[in-house]
């Protein structure tokens, strides 16, 4: 391998270089850590055994892993910059995909072990990296051990992988150059290896070379024929007019004799030709390295080979500065710089996203702990209360608590009333002969029957039977008998009022819920909303069993019928006694004999009229139809007929109280019994005012480690992202 003990100069350590191309270069390294996508990049590509190795350590000045099965296996990102200081290395590990392969969110940047100032120490540190790479269920602190076994392969170790080992190199004689040396394609596979491994790995450059802003270093080895290497095509594949791909032919010295000058025509551009050209490279041979070669002494044996090598010695000037090392890495920082310049304002734009997407993230995160957490507490407290006092009084929200409870009221009501005795002023056998309309309860209710889905309606809330024919009353008004139809529709009436009791429960338990968890949720590590969940839950509970004590003390008070509210009552009983009596169906029916059209209709009008003669002729002014029924006899279903009356008009007293107080209850002891006892509850419950207060408030406050080295990472990544927006501005970005 190489001797790098000496101090020369790797690549374009020239000071000369414009410092604001150096300045550039370094920015696109720095950014390649924030996540940013499509920077600039030079991707290395080529089969296996192409040379690539050989060609990276050149560039880079550093050994990479020889031995046997440590081939490239995953990206291995180099950042070359040049600095004034001592010369290092930074190794990183950077996840993109998780152990499954599912793509992360956010690259997650591990960095691989302390920072490296002797270079023969890094080919062992790459090794020990990739191993890391290719063991995601292991932990990287593993493979730096120092009795770590280079030669096990743990069980469930990738043979590839697209998470990548990054390399931050600086010093004195460094290059200004970026670029990613990818793994080889594979042509085929023996006995032992996994097929899946040639798709995979063609996929993984895929994912490089597919970006706009990546420059393809192609690497062909002479020493094979062109049309075998399968990197050229996947090259084309997605740079078809040859644009943003530099050629490199390496192994020059081991070209079949006669075959030179087909090699010759890549350097003159003439065959597969290239904006930036083909470039032709010859770095040490296998024994060589064994001998520890410098890296002064195999520049010079490069610059013989060209210089005194026909035909690369025989082209012209012009194509002179195709061949050797110095000049393709030139070129390469050439082409990478006028790539970032030119990317600049979009890169400025991406960066600038980035940050906003980094800014939301960190305000999604729970707050960091403050040194007070006591006023956050009940700062917390008090606004969660606020803004359940709001609930309760009432919000303009279709969502809102009052306007989610309003139909279930309403439909409580609606099943009430369908609860009413469907009492029928004629015989049971006249039932389809007979026509009866409850003009009375559509003008209390604006509808004859409410309009309840039965379905809706469990089996042991719906009576037997609403329907009650006159003949089926007894023909004396007994109190025992008008009781029995009372209670036979109050008995049920506890089943719908503990529904709506639930209901209203379930509504505000959700409500109140989500209050918790919008107040609550992002503050330590859940503790403190844990408890305040439990608290108001339980507080919930309480307000529910002292409603349900009174819906159950109305029910049972409803089944002993009685009413103060006798004015109403009478009302009630003399238009439900209109409604039932059967001569008051016909006498309005009434109407003038001028408007009669039927025969029969203009009989019965004729009949009324001159009954109203006969009392005018009788000196009887001022006696009208509805008079009549006080001259006729006694009927004998007059008392069945007040038994109608007495209950209809009962049931309207009472289930319009029972409605109403049910309603209150629910709405005293549950709706606003929560919201006048929640601060106390809350204060008492958290123990937060107590002798251990502090204590017990810095245990809600604490942080989840997991939040905490979230927060770390991304205001890490933010000062990197800030830092970068305003280079790029300084640079005209």
């Amino acid at each position: 391998m190489f001797n790098s003990t000496e101090q020369d100069g790797v690549g374009l350590s020239d000071p000369s270089l414009a410092p604001g191309r150096r300045a550039m270069l370094d920015l696109v390294n720095n950014l390649h850590s924030t996540g940013a996508t499509d920077l600039p990049q030079i991707a290395v590509i080529g089969s296996q055994s192409a040379g690539k190795s050989s060609l990276i350590e050149s560039i880079s000045g550093i050994t990479l892993p020889r031995a046997a099965g440590t081939c490239t296996r995953c990206p291995t990102e180099c950042r070359l910059s040049r600095s004034e200081g001592r010369w290092q290395c930074v190794v990183t590990l950077r996840f993109t995909v998780d152990k499954s392969g599912q793509a992360l969110g956010q690259a997650r940047n591990v960095t691989f072990g302390d920072i490296i100032y002797d270079k023969t120490q890094v080919e062992d540190r790459i090794r020990r990296a990739q191993k890391a790479i290719l063991n995601p269920t292991s932990k990287p602190s593993h493979f730096l051990k120092a009795d770590f076994d280079d030669e096990t392969n743990p069980e469930g170790q990738l043979t590839f992988s697209s998470n990548c080992v990054e390399l931050k190199i600086s010093g004195p004689d460094v290059a200004d150059l970026s670029f990613c040396d990818l793994p080889g394609l594979i042509a085929s596979v023996g006995r032992s290896g996994n097929s899946g491994d040639i798709s995979l790995v063609e996929n993984l450059i895929k994912s490089y070379i597919k970006k706009p802003s990546c420059v393809i270093l192609l690497t062909v080895a002479c020493e094979t024929d062109f049309e075998n290497q399968g990197a050229h095509r996947l090259a084309k594949d997605f740079d078809p007019q040859g644009r943003r791909t530099v050629g490199v032919l390496t192994k020059p010295d081991r070209i079949p004799p006669g075959e030179e000058f087909q090699w010759i025509s890549f350097i003159r551009n003439e065959k597969e030709p290239l904006e930036h050209n083909w470039f032709s490279v010859k770095q040490p041979s296998s024994s060589e390295l064994k001998q520890g070669i410098t890296w002064t002494t195999a520049r010079e044996n490069e610059n013989n080979f060209f210089s005194s090598t026909a035909p690369w010695s025989d082209l012209d000037p012009m194509y002179q500065k195709y061949l050797r090392t110095s000049n393709l890495i030139r070129r390469l920082s050439d082409i990478l710089s006028d790539l970032i310049s030119k990317r600049l304002p979009e890169i400025h734009e991406e960066i600038e996203a980035t940050l906003r997407r980094t800014h939301q993230a960190l305000d999604e995160l729970p707050p960091a702990p403050s040194a007070d957490p006591f006023s956050d507490i009940s700062r917390l407290v008090n606004a969660f209360v606020q803004d359940a006092h709001e609930n309760v009084k009432g919000v303009p929200d279709e969502n809102g608590l009052l306007q989610t409870i309003r139909p279930e009221q309403e439909r409580f009501r609606k099943l009430i009333r369908a609860t009413a005795p469907d009492f029928r002023p004629y015989a049971r056998r006249s039932e389809g002969k007979r026509k009866y309309s409850q003009a009375f309860f559509e003008a209390e209710d604006g509808q004859d029957r409410p309009d309840i889905d039965p379905a809706a309606v469990p089996a042991s809330e719906e009576p037997s039977s609403n329907v009650i024919y006159v003949d089926e009353l007894p023909g004396i008004v007994p109190w025992e008998a008008e009781e029995e139809l009372i209670q036979k529709f109050t008995r049920h009436w506890g089943e719908p009022a503990h529904r709506l009791c639930d209901l209203v429960y379930n509504i505000i338990s959700h409500k109140i819920s989500a209050l918790v968890s919008h107040h609550f949720s992002n503050f330590g590590q859940g503790r403190l909303e844990h408890r305040v969940q439990f608290l108001v839950q339980g507080l919930l509970k309480k307000c529910l069993d002292k409603a349900r004590l009174q819906i159950t003390w109305f029910v049972e008070a409803e089944q002993d019928p009685s009413t103060l509210n006798t004015h109403y009552l009478s009302d009630y009983r003399a238009k439900e006694a209109g409604e039932h009596g059967d001569i008051m169906e016909r006498i309005r029916n009434y109407v003038p004999v001028a408007t009669a059209s039927a025969p029969g209709e203009e009989a019965q009008i004729s009949g009324i009229s001159k009954i109203l003669e006969g009392f005018a002729e009788l000196g009887m002014f001022g006696i009208k139809p509805e008079d009549f029924p006080k001259l006729l006899p006694a009927d004998q279903m007059t008392p069945a007929l007040e038994i109608m009356a007495d209950v209809s008009a009962y049931f309207h007293v009472a289930y319009k109280r029972f409605v109403d107080n049910v309603a209150k209850a629910i709405d005293k002891e549950l709706v606003r019994g929560i919201d006048k006892e929640i601060y106390s509850t809350l204060m008492a419950g958290l123990r937060v005012s107590g002798p251990e207060g502090q204590r017990v408030c810095s245990e809600y406050a604490q942080e989840s480690s997991q939040a905490a080295a979230k927060r770390e990472e991304l205001q890490n990544k933010l000062n990197r992202l800030t830092g970068a927006s305003e280079e790029l501005i300084s640079l005209g970005g």
